[in-house]
């Protein structure tokens, strides 16, 4: 099987017992069949996996603190929207699903089992009832003995970062636990670094997820930098802030591809590097979350344009990448030279997109050369 953009379904993976014991052979093998350049993947786990054998109605999942959950104030119209969030005050996971469960926050009973219904209205009704959504919370409800694609060992290249020099960045290279009510939205963004990300659902209502192919990223930052000025003035890298929302419809009159896809419980939503996502809960729920690397990533990192207005924002040194996987381009670097391109810089060129890069610690040689995590939000957006 191979997967082009011209179709832009997001690929559905089921993969065997065998298959699913080594991770990062098996997203190798995905993106040998081109899942990456759809830019978002759905793996379905085998029947015999079971991330936790004793379920989830335990009195130590119901204690979990959920610390400072953000209130989501959305602001704007006609498809183009901004999200503030405001940090409320620590509760326990049964305060959280009570409050979910709350005839205010409640997902619409009358259509509660149709996402179709449901997705029109979460887009009708943005702007109404600001959710609260328990983010970025420390944690993980694997079994440690769970060996298999846990999220708390994936064993992939970023745990170099750990191993190699002791450094943990939390959600990034260890895992945070989202506790999701209806229209809990998470804005469009790209990972920390441009980093692969992994998402697993461990119970609750379904979640929803857009993607933009990779090889369409820069169109997208031109166009949301047109729509949204003032906050593209300000900081270049202003999507970082994950703030900005932009309706399908929007993106659909202005010719820019997206997919979508609906996650369920026990399934897995992996994000590639520098695909743009964004979505929303369809009700209480829990997912599980961390990023992760391989080698092809590493182009991206080097790559990545970091955002400068925020002192909170993630940043990883690629020189040690360099130096271990890229031996041979070392020196350059180590200098200050980056001589390769951006892996995406060769289709964007097909899709007509004008590129304009920076990195904001090397030097960019010519295109046609071969030789964090923070819930509150400190810069100020478009003004509706």
């Amino acid at each position: 099987m191979s997967i082009l953009t011209s179709n832009l379904e997001v690929p559905v993976f089921y993969p065997t017992y065998d298959e699913f014991e080594n991770f990062s052979s098996y997203i190798s093998k995905i993106e040998s069949q081109g899942a990456h350049k759809i830019g978002l993947a759905k793996i379905v786990p085998p029947k015999q996996w079971i991330p936790r054998k004793m379920g989830y109605k335990q009195k130590s999942i119901d204690e979990t603190m959920v610390e400072n959950p953000i209130k989501q104030e959305v602001h704007g119209k006609d498809g183009l929207y901004l999200v503030y969030n405001i940090q409320q005050r620590s509760i326990k996971v049964s305060q959280f699903q009570k409050l979910a469960s709350s005839s205010r926050y409640v997902t619409p009973p009358s259509i509660s089992n149709d996402v179709e219904k449901l997705e029109k209205k979460y887009w009708e009704n943005l702007t109404s009832i600001a959710p609260i959504y328990g983010a970025d919370v420390s944690g993980s409800f694997y079994d440690k003995s769970q060996k298999a694609w846990n999220i708390n060992n994936l064993g992939s290249i970023l745990d170099d970062l750990e191993v190699e020099y002791g450094t943990k960045i939390e959600g990034v290279n260890t895992a945070y636990l989202y506790f999701g009510m209806w229209k809990a939205t998470f804005a469009w963004h790209t990972e920390d670094m441009d980093l692969y990300s992994i998402n697993y659902l461990h119970f609750g209502a379904p979640k929803q997820w857009y993607v933009i192919p990779p090889s369409y990223g820069k169109l997208f930052e031109k166009f949301a930098a047109s729509r949204f000025p003032s906050s593209a003035r300000r900081c270049p890298a202003f999507l970082r802030h994950k703030m900005t929302i932009i309706a399908p419809s929007i993106l659909t009159k202005n010719s820019i591809p997206f997919s979508k896809m609906t996650q369920y419980e026990n399934e897995f939503i992996i994000t590639f590097p520098y695909a743009y996502h964004a979505g929303f809960n369809y009700g209480f729920n829990c997912a599980e979350s961390t990023n992760f690397a391989s080698k092809r990533w590493i182009e991206y990192g080097k790559h990545s344009v970091q955002c400068a207005c925020r002192h909170d924002m993630v940043k990883i040194g690629m020189d040690r990448f360099v130096r271990k996987y890229q031996p041979e381009l070392y020196d350059d670097w180590s200098r200050g030279i980056n001589v390769t391109s951006h892996p995406e810089d060769e289709q964007m060129l097909k899709n007509n997109t004008t590129i304009v890069r920076s990195s904001p610690t090397k030097t960019r040689l010519p295109i046609h050369c071969k030789s964090s995590k923070s819930k509150k939000n400190s810069c100020l957006g478009e003004r509706f």
